[in-house]
C-alpha cells in the first residue's frame, strides 16, 4: 500500500511539467526575459494585483482617518478607490528586465 501512494504520488507531481514542455517549442526562454515566435524580446511584468491590494487597504485606512464627521463611510470608500488606483500603478511601474 505504500509503494502505491508513493507512486501516484511521485506521478502527481509530474504531471504538471508535461505541458510547460509542449508550451516552450518555438519559444526560447530565459527567466523574466524571453523570444517570441516573431523573434521580439518580451519582459515578465508584474500585472499590479498586490498593489491594487495593499493600496485598497491602506487607502480606506487613510481616508476613514481624514473623514471624522458622520458615519465615515464616503471616506473610507474613497480612500480605498484612491489608494487602489496608485497602489496598482506603482506596482505596474517597476519593471526588473535586464
Amino acid at each position: 500500500m505504500r509503494k502505491i501512494v508513493l507512486a501516484v504520488a511521485t506521478a502527481s507531481l509530474a504531471v504538471p511539467l508535461f505541458p510547460a514542455f509542449s508550451q516552450a517549442e518555438g519559444h526560447a526562454y530565459n527567466g523574466r526575459i524571453w523570444q517570441d515566435s516573431h523573434g521580439r524580446y518580451r519582459c515578465k511584468r508584474p500585472d499590479g494585483t498586490v498593489g491594487l491590494i495593499i493600496g485598497g487597504a491602506g487607502g480606506a485606512l487613510i481616508g476613514r482617518a481624514i473623514d471624522t464627521k458622520g458615519e465615515r463611510a464616503t471616506g473610507t470608500i474613497i480612500g480605498a478607490a484612491a489608494g487602489a488606483l496608485v497602489g496598482r500603478k506603482i506596482d505596474r511601474s517597476r519593471v526588473k528586465c535586464k
